[in-house]
């Protein structure tokens, strides 16, 4: 495998997922009206005063007031810089087009209809720096919510969300803080997932196999521990204090009904996915290398996920061919059965456990901090909230099985015990899905199925 970078991101051993060093906390001083205006934007201000998106109507008379940068950014070439811009673009776009659905749910207790228009002022030099960038021109997880947001509170202390703080930011409040900074924290063990992954795409090396499949089991394992903190990272019942300025414009219908018009760029329309976590690149990584990729249930919903492989930097891409290319010309499974090697297939039984752990924790936050918080029945990336993450969850299950009768031939593994724990798990899921297939079903009987089959997440 080779490195694929954009100079603000390199996918490597060293840097994982992660931008090479830390981004920038402002813009620089040509863009002093635009830092102004996201320093004075979120609910609640540094200072604890309420900020433009506290009041009705008010951040979108500052923000029709802000200079028309198009042609300063046009002339930007600093990657860092760059990756400022877009942020602070996406986050004042989002602001501007959903402050409406905002103050509308604290009305009534559901999202209004998005502004249509995008204006000029902010449109041109938005689109102007996705360009640069080659991506959509809308509020993402790499360069603008997430990974491209964060600041060290300590710099000589590590990524603990604890230590983290945004950049740029809706709420201004303590649990949007929690909520995104997590998935940074999650992120400083990425390095370790791709130095794992170089050692299995490794040509004629095949006694790194079941070092390197040891290896992405216990990052996945750690990874896991820090994504259960979101509990208390993130209180479930605040998630709709800034939920709706990270939905997208595509699959949202009621909140964008004919789409958004970059006024001044283009004639018709577009309509781009929200920010969301399925934007990460972690999971994707430990599907394409372990195989669950090609479990994939065939259906629209994996065509939702696929197009998801878009909304990502170039390079985070182009590591995504290179991998899958590399699996497919020598798959792990059938590697492993060749090979015999039963210690290999272990430590990939273990990875599969930590995705399934993974997702079926992904599925109770959405059980929690969704389905109990709202009605509204489509993620901030446009997708179905009750079938998405039960889609992916299928085909972790199924390449479990397969690897099961692999491992059926060796002589230490304990089939008994793992179809026991194997069964509770689909168990779980169809119950599952047989209450959300009712109309009126209650979120709440959904959560406490987790614990009465032995898979809460907490």
């Amino acid at each position: 495998m080779k490195i694929y970078t954009d100079g603000f991101f390199s996918v490597d051993p060293k840097h994982g997922f992660l931008p090479i060093k830390e981004p920038l906390a402002s813009l620089p001083e040509a863009y002093a009206a635009l830092q102004a205006l996201i320093d004075a934007m979120p609910i609640r201000k540094a200072d604890n005063s309420p900020g433009l998106l506290a009041e009705e109507r008010a951040f979108e008379k500052a923000a029709l007031a802000l200079p028309n940068y198009r042609e300063v950014v046009k002339g930007e070439s600093d990657p860092f810089v760059l990756a400022a811009l877009f942020r602070s673009y996406s986050f004042i776009a989002s602001a501007y087009t959903l402050a409406p659905a905002h103050h509308h749910y604290i009305k009534t207790g559901k999202y209004g209809q998005a502004h249509a228009v995008l204006p000029k002022n902010i449109a041109q030099a938005f689109v102007a720096v996705a360009e640069k960038l080659d991506v959509f021109p809308w509020l993402d997880y790499h360069y603008a919510y997430s990974l491209g947001n964060y600041q060290k509170r300590n710099k000589d202390e590590g990524f603990a969300w604890t230590n983290l703080s945004m950049a740029a930011k809706f709420s201004g409040m303590d649990d949007e803080r929690g909520f995104i900074m997590l998935h940074v924290d999650i992120n400083q063990y990425s390095p370790d997932l791709v130095k794992a992954v170089f050692g299995l795409t490794a040509e004629g090396v095949d006694e790194h196999t079941t070092s390197s499949l040891q290896l992405m089991a216990a990052t996945l394992h750690k990874m896991n521990a820090r994504r259960k903190l979101m509990w208390e990272a993130s209180r479930w019942k605040h998630y709709n204090d800034f939920r709706v300025f990270i939905m997208g414009v595509k699959g949202n219908l009621d909140i964008f009904p004919n789409g958004l018009l970059y006024e001044g760029v283009w004639e018709e329309p577009r309509a781009y996915r929200g920010q969301t976590g399925a934007q990460d690149n972690i999971i994707p990584t430990a599907d394409i290398a372990s195989g669950v990729i090609h479990y994939y249930p065939e259906n629209q919903l994996t065509t939702y996920l696929m197009d998801l492989r878009q909304y990502r930097p170039k390079c985070v891409q182009q590591f995504f061919q290179a991998l899958t290319k590399a699996m497919e010309k020598n798959p792990l499974v059938e590697r492993l059965a060749a090979e015999n090697n039963f210690d290999g297939m272990e430590h990939l039984m273990q990875v599969y456990e930590e995705i399934y752990l993974f997702r079926n924790g992904h599925w109770q936050f959405v059980q929690k901090y969704i389905m109990q918080n709202t009605a509204y029945p489509r993620a901030t990336g446009g997708t179905p909230i009750t079938s998405w993450i039960p889609n992916q969850i299928k085909a972790v299950l199924k390449a479990m099985h397969v690897l099961a009768a692999a491992l059926a031939k060796s002589p230490r593994w304990d089939k008994t015990a793992w179809q026991e724990g194997f069964d509770r798990k689909v168990k779980l899921l169809n119950k599952q899905l047989a209450l959300v297939a009712i109309d009126a079903f209650d979120p709440e009987e959904i959560f406490k199925l987790n614990l009465s089959h032995g898979l809460q997440d907490y």
